[in-house]
């Protein structure tokens, strides 16, 4: 009953901000995400500890700073995410833009397949979105939500163009499928994950368990991967998708060694963009809850 009536609420918020004009649902979903910063101190204590392992040497006021960015950021996201249906391939373009497409068409047109490098930074929802009603629909590997009714909608929207949600925790074959297919597949490569799924890779100089099957996959398929963040432009008032040129993949001959060095090498790319627009990335995950046997927890 009560998963029903959390889908529910929920369910009526998603419509009702989806009626509004775009500026008043982006003022009403922001006002919204200060008042869980405000009121959720847990919240607030995980990214601010996040900061200051991060930048040890930055004013903790900056860090305030940054850390209530990040809540102005997922509002304006949960703002556009009830907006999806209002949105097609003609009139997208007033919200996301591309930048470096020619990246990804020219890793696309390999057709051994593309794997989408990305992260919870800036609109992560819309990048996919956006993708798709440009006629380029993704796998995209994820955790489905804890209560399923929620789960349903949330679903519903990412795959109204063509998108396709794949669990992770049972992908690698949907994934070696899709790349023989020359697919396109997203993966959110920046959550803390637990051995053996992930491997102890530097992030800000600390060491954090990362997704390793991005370079497994991309080593066995020789698929193309590339770096594709969607980042809000101030200046602009819209959100850029940014594809970057594909990483090359590093190849001794040892295959562990391999995908802990090129995990490292996603890893790098992904904490690039987390330091260029750190008050759009998701600070509030532990993302350094695992640690490597005998060591002391960080939170």
């Amino acid at each position: 009953m009560r998963h029903k009536l959390e889908y529910a609420l929920l369910w009526v918020a998603v419509r009702a901000l989806g009626l509004l004009p775009r500026g008043i649902a982006r003022a009403v979903a922001i006002g919204f995400a200060l008042a869980v910063y405000r009121v959720y101190g847990r919240l607030r204590k995980v990214g601010l500890r996040n900061l200051e392992m991060a930048f040890p040497l930055m004013p903790a006021k900056e860090r305030r700073r940054i850390l209530r960015g990040v809540f102005v950021s997922m509002g304006r996201q949960l703002a556009e995410f009830c907006l999806f249906p209002a949105y097609t391939r003609e009139n997208v373009g007033r919200v996301v833009i591309y930048d470096g497409f020619e990246n990804f068409e020219r890793a696309w047109a390999k057709g051994k397949g593309v794997l989408f490098l990305t992260g919870h930074l800036g609109g992560w929802e819309l990048s996919s979105f956006a993708h798709s009603l440009q006629g380029h629909p993704l796998q995209i590997v994820m955790r489905g939500l804890d209560n399923p009714y929620v789960d349903r909608l949330v679903q519903s929207y990412r795959t109204m163009h063509g998108n396709t949600a794949v669990d992770k925790d049972n992908f690698v074959r949907r994934l070696l499928g899709a790349m023989k297919k020359g697919e396109t597949v997203g993966i959110l490569m920046d959550t803390n994950m637990t051995p053996p799924q992930g491997v102890f890779v530097d992030f800000f100089g600390i060491p954090a368990c990362t997704a390793s099957g991005l370079a497994r996959i991309a080593m066995r398929t020789d698929a193309a991967v590339v770096p594709g963040f969607c980042v809000w432009d101030s200046v602009l008032r819209k959100y850029r998708l940014r594809f970057d040129p594909e990483l090359e993949l590093v190849r001794t001959g040892d295959d562990d060694a391999d995908v802990f060095t090129n995990t490292g090498r996603f890893t790098l790319k992904i904490e690039e963009f987390v330091r260029k627009y750190p008050e759009q990335w998701l600070w509030v995950h532990r993302r350094w809850k695992t640690r490597p046997e005998g060591e002391k927890g960080l939170y």
